[in-house]
């Protein structure tokens, strides 16, 4: 299976860099999420009333969910300026001193990927986030010397996929989790039409719903369909997409009704009928696909997981009686 090709995949790809022209600038524009957005508009206006930086939050969640977006919006609410980077960026410590020590009063600094950042790394952040100060080691050997140089006080925003991956100690210095869940059908439609306005392009509300149903639960699939659906529109002389016209887009992508592509129904496969529905431990069902088996955990769990198909125990991943429903293979024991 080869993640980057994949339609549906919720993992950024070079051919979503349009999709950055589409994402909202405030709260009140964010589609979805409405238990974060209501929390985190009390704690803004909270942090603006008392002209203090807002607490460090922290966003988890599958790829695609708009983690990325909800951190600039709010950066642009508190009217701060916003650095970015990732944690794969960040290999040495003068890396994230440099960023650091160049930030001003109450501005965000965003770190994607949060869960990879290297330990050596990761350690100074402690001291920055909670006293905002950076201790650095002068020299080598006797002669070394610590300095605390003292930051302004700023606000960090972490995005993660991996929660479980985020070590303790970093995890209990942010003042606010927010857990990003899957968007309902309905919220996608309206995300299509927002996206297809945008693009100029004509769309029926039955042809935004059956892009949203299909997208997994998740805007950047839903905004990349819509690209897809187009095309295969435009090709056949269609001047406005219809529901139609994204149902024979869907078959020659091979996404069924529920989301699910050939490398999802691949990977139930293989629990169900290969692995005769034992529980199969990540690695080995990750070397049986020829994936990365952190791929399987941020990619394609989740979202089976979501439909009930999927289980995680302690031996190893299982199908659940959902996926042999969905292959149309008797559950042992069901008669």
């Amino acid at each position: 299976m080869e993640e980057d090709n994949r339609v549906i995949a919720g993992g950024e790809q070079v051919q979503d860099g349009w999709q950055y022209s589409l994402r909202p600038r405030t709260l009140s524009e964010y589609i979805g999420q409405e238990k974060v957005k209501k929390n985190m508009s009390i704690f803004i206006q909270a942090a603006l009333k008392r002209r203090e930086a807002l607490d460090h939050v922290l966003l988890y969640g599958p790829p695609g969910l708009g983690k990325t977006t909800l951190a600039n919006i709010i950066a642009n609410e508190l009217n701060v300026n916003i650095r970015i980077t990732s944690g794969p960026a960040l290999e040495r410590q003068g890396d994230l001193a440099a960023i650091l020590t160049n930030l001003d009063e109450s501005e965000v600094l965003f770190i994607d990927e949060i869960h990879r950042l290297p330990k050596t790394v990761e350690e100074i952040l402690y001291s920055a986030m909670e006293d905002y100060a950076l201790d650095i080691i002068i020299g080598k050997g006797p002669a070394a010397r610590s300095v605390r140089l003292d930051l302004p006080r700023f606000t960090l925003i972490g995005a993660t996929t991996r929660m479980g991956s985020v070590a303790a100690p970093l995890r209990d210095r942010f003042g606010v989790i927010c857990h990003l869940e899957f968007y309902t059908p309905e919220e996608l439609q309206i995300i299509v039409e927002r996206a297809a306005e945008i693009l100029k392009v004509k769309i029926d509300r039955d042809g935004a719903y059956e892009i949203g149903r299909r997208s997994r639960g998740t805007p950047r699939v839903a905004n990349r369909l819509l690209k897809r659906v187009r095309d295969f529109a435009e090709v056949s002389g269609m001047d406005r997409i219809t529901k139609e016209i994204c149902q024979e887009t869907m078959r020659h992508l091979e996404i069924d009704d529920l989301g699910l592509d050939r490398s999802d129904r691949r990977l139930l496969t293989k629990l169900v009928r290969d692995f005769g529905g034992r529980p199969v431990g990540v690695d080995t069902l990750a070397a049986s696909l020829n994936e990365e088996a952190e791929t399987l955990e941020d990619v394609y769990e989740p979202y089976l997981m979501q439909l009930g198909m999927l289980q995680r125990t302690p031996k190893g991943r299982q199908a659940t009686p959902a996926a042999y429903r969905y292959l149309g293979v008797p559950y042992p024991g069901e008669k």
